[in-house]
């Protein structure tokens, strides 16, 4: 057999036999980065989303490591810090609330401890006009996960009535006294659209805001308001118990179609029917058009009033045509 024969068998058995070794190393490398990427880049099976991270002072990056493999953010915390300290060219990390809303790998966790992305997207929060502040607090608690609701109370404990009522866009971390001002400084300014009525009116701006409170619960649009408005004002000029359920919501939770004689008896300030005048401090939070209303009211000769099954108005005179209104109107 001749030598050139021969050989190219060899020569394609060695050939086979290199491109076999190659394909077995990058199979291994493959399989190595994959069982890398599983094991300590990839993000946990349980990885916490929507959690907002507390990353305070004086927090060291081993202290954010650890945490993060606690909360179930990472799974190495040694590659945590390796890329921190590579992307950041160094080992700083930035002090902060970090959002987590979605699942993100160690990659992208480090990227944003070393470049201070915290990802803080306001969030919307309505309150709607008549809330009280326990209500707001409710509400506030509902959207905001790191809001403290006993703090929030306790700071305004004093401030019924004066957070005003309305559509905040409030940064995920921020304080409870914080929000608080927020809602206090847009009442105050909400409130100089109706200085000069406030002080045409001539009564004190805390009456004014009792009664306005009183409104939010007792009717719905401007002129019922104000027609309701120039009633309570007559009935506590001529020493009459204002006799308003609405009052009720704020001792016991109940409205008109739940309360029963027994809570028309409660012993509380706030008791409308066994107490004369306004309420100690206002019963919720009203927004402008009550505040409006309570300082505009529109004088008639009626004594009495309530909303139907159909939420229309009903006034009378006298107490006996308040009680036929009753049993002609509530079913």
């Amino acid at each position: 057999m001749d030598q050139e024969e021969t050989s190219k068998p060899l020569l394609q058995k060695d050939l086979l036999g290199k491109r076999d070794f190659v394909i077995l190393i990058v199979a291994v490398a493959i399989l190595a980065v994959m069982v890398f990427w599983v094991n300590f880049i990839s993000s946990p099976v349980n990885f916490p989303e929507g959690l907002i991270y507390d990353l305070s002072k004086g927090k060291t990056l081993s202290v954010v490591a650890n945490d993060f493999q606690n909360k179930k953010l990472i799974k190495s915390p040694f590659v945590f810090k390796s890329l921190v300290c590579v992307f950041g060219l160094g080992c700083k990390v930035y002090e902060g609330d970090y959002v987590f809303s979605e699942r993100q790998n160690v990659v992208s966790l480090a990227w944003r401890i070393s470049h201070n992305d915290t990802e803080l997207v306001p969030i919307k929060v309505t309150l709607r006009e008549g809330l009280t502040t326990y209500e707001i607090a409710d509400v506030l608690s509902e959207k905001l996960q790191t809001f403290n609701k006993k703090t929030f109370l306790k700071i305004v404990e004093k401030s019924e009535g004066y957070l005003f009522p309305d559509t905040y866009l409030i940064i995920p971390g921020t304080s409870e006294s914080e929000i608080a001002k927020l809602m206090s400084d847009n009442f105050n300014e909400k409130i100089k659209t109706l200085d000069s009525k406030i002080k045409a009116f001539n009564k004190p701006l805390s009456d004014i805001i009792k009664m306005a409170s009183i409104l939010e619960g007792e009717a719905r649009t401007l002129e019922t308001r104000r027609i309701v408005s120039g009633i309570l004002w007559k009935r506590i000029s001529i020493g009459m118990p204002l006799q308003v359920d609405t009052s009720f919501k704020y001792i016991n939770g109940k409205t008109s179609k739940t309360l029963t004689t027994d809570d028309l008896k409660i012993d509380s300030p706030y008791n409308s029917y066994t107490n004369k005048g306004l309420p100690p401090t206002p019963i919720s939070n009203p927004g402008l058009m009550a505040i409006e209303a309570a300082i505009t009211p529109i004088k008639t000769a009626y004594l009495y009033f309530l909303t139907d099954d159909e939420g229309n108005m009903r006034y009378a005179i006298t107490h006996d045509e308040h009680v036929l209104n009753k049993a002609k109107y509530l079913h």
